[in-house]
């Protein structure tokens, strides 16, 4: 491994540049990582995955990820590991073992659809960022009602302070690899709150 390797400093760079907008009561963060706006900058989002690769237990049958920006994250994970990976969609396909999924966020509320993950299967659950927790906290729910074996989540980002509440309710582990907040109408990046993958880097 290069001196380089595993650090995440274009990435908290494009975050610091990030534009915030006003959308209703709340400041939300335009982020590449988030939202594919402006533009990705593929060396940052290389830097997320070799975080992940880093810290992540990639032993599994499925990377699951919600859409839509979490597929920038499984796509490059599956090809590096050779796992498959399946979205989480939010269309009705009406195929043979799909599984509906009621989401529930701080933004908003919808269903969600689950194809190609069946009872036995042993997941990573992947996105771009753990804000609420209501995306993450159904999908867990349903899987488990599948008899699906979760073997880690992570997200790149974390914003917020759902994730201790989330990660006592659920039982598990969710792993962060930078925390964002607003201040004053800018992004400020951080260090995960404690308890996160972080804290688990393998050697």
């Amino acid at each position: 491994m290069s001196v380089l390797e595993g650090r995440l400093d274009r990435l908290r760079a494009d975050l610091e540049r990030s534009p915030v907008v006003r959308m209703g009561s709340y400041d939300y963060a335009v982020t590449p990582i988030t939202d594919g706006i402006p533009r990705v900058d593929p060396r940052a989002l290389r830097e997320a995955i070799d975080r992940i690769m880093r810290i992540a237990d990639l032993d599994c049958d499925v990377i699951l990820a919600p859409e839509a920006m979490g597929i920038p994250i499984a796509v490059p994970l599956s090809l590096r590991t050779g796992v498959p990976y399946a979205i989480v969609r939010k269309r009705r396909y009406g195929l043979p073992g799909e599984v509906e999924v009621d989401q529930s966020t701080g933004y908003s509320r919808c269903a969600m659809f689950i194809n190609g993950v069946k009872a036995g299967d042993k997941v990573v659950i992947v996105d771009d960022i753990l804000s609420t927790g209501g995306t993450l906290r159904c999908i867990v729910a349903m899987l488990q009602r599948m008899g699906v074996r979760i073997v880690d989540i992570v997200a790149v980002l974390e914003k917020g302070d759902a994730r201790p509440a989330l990660e006592r309710e659920l039982g598990m582990r969710i792993k962060t690899l930078l925390r964002i907040d607003i201040r004053d109408a800018k992004v400020v990046v951080s260090d995960p709150l404690p308890g996160t993958g972080e804290t688990m880097t393998k050697p």
